[in-house]
């Protein structure tokens, strides 16, 4: 999480496809040393991705959970049936 949340850091910050070396910069700035292979799979994931895509998609899958959920909630009975 820390990889995807350094690279959107990045993106924030005008990278429009950050490199190893900006996440590194990031994740250094706050005392934390990269794995090479998470940051290399976090990247190969996200390249020519738009990140406010990315995001709508999630938001789709979160309100969808949240209906599924609220039906599961009544077990298919009232308290009074």
């Amino acid at each position: 999480m820390r990889y995807v949340a350094a690279y959107l850091l990045a993106v924030l910050g005008g990278k429009e496809s950050p490199a190893a070396g900006d996440i590194e910069k990031i994740l250094s700035s706050v005392g934390i040393e990269a794995d090479q292979a998470s940051l290399a799979k976090v990247i190969e994931q996200l390249k020519g991705k738009k990140i406010p895509d990315l995001i709508k998609e999630e938001e789709k899958k979160e309100a969808k959970k949240e209906e599924s959920e609220e039906e599961d909630d009544d077990m298919g009975f009232g308290l009074f049936d």
